[in-house]
């Protein structure tokens, strides 16, 4: 047994895994670190079958919370926002008015509903090509 500590890039590796698995559990098909259209990058976007764009920040400890300002960015490119965080995290940080998911590298749960916030349709449109496109790009590059 070890007693090694994992290091923040393992933590924030394993509570994206989890955060995925959630998206999946929810029916969404996710993927990671999506560009968005303002420079940002998105941990996880996650698309469901009605259309639907979530995005979650992941947040592996309260200095990259803090030190992180870039999220109200992200949340005009999605219906609903979210922060991923583990079950260590003082979730008492986290802002009232957004999503909250609480993981590990085996799954997790949506604590806090994120409020619906809609897209505009062209806007709507133009993340959801990108998330496809961004999808089939990573498949494609998988196949060959």
């Amino acid at each position: 047994m070890s007693d090694e500590v994992p290091s923040r890039p393992d933590i924030t590796a394993l509570l994206a895994r989890g955060v995925s698995r959630v998206l999946a559990n929810h029916g969404l098909a996710s993927v990671l670190e999506a560009p968005l259209a303002n420079g940002r990058r998105a941990d996880l976007m996650g698309l469901t079958a009605q259309g639907e764009i979530w995005i979650v920040e992941t947040k592996s400890c309260v200095e990259d919370f803090t030190v992180d300002q870039k999220w109200p960015d992200y949340r005009e490119y999605c219906d609903r926002f979210f922060f991923g965080v583990t079950e260590s995290f003082p979730q008492a940080l986290i802002p009232p008015d957004v999503g909250l998911i609480v993981a590990d590298g085996f799954g997790g749960a949506v604590v806090r509903e994120s409020p619906l916030s809609p897209l505009a349709g062209a806007r709507r449109k133009a993340v959801t090509l990108m998330f496809a496109r961004l999808a089939a790009q990573r498949l494609s590059f998988l196949q060959t």
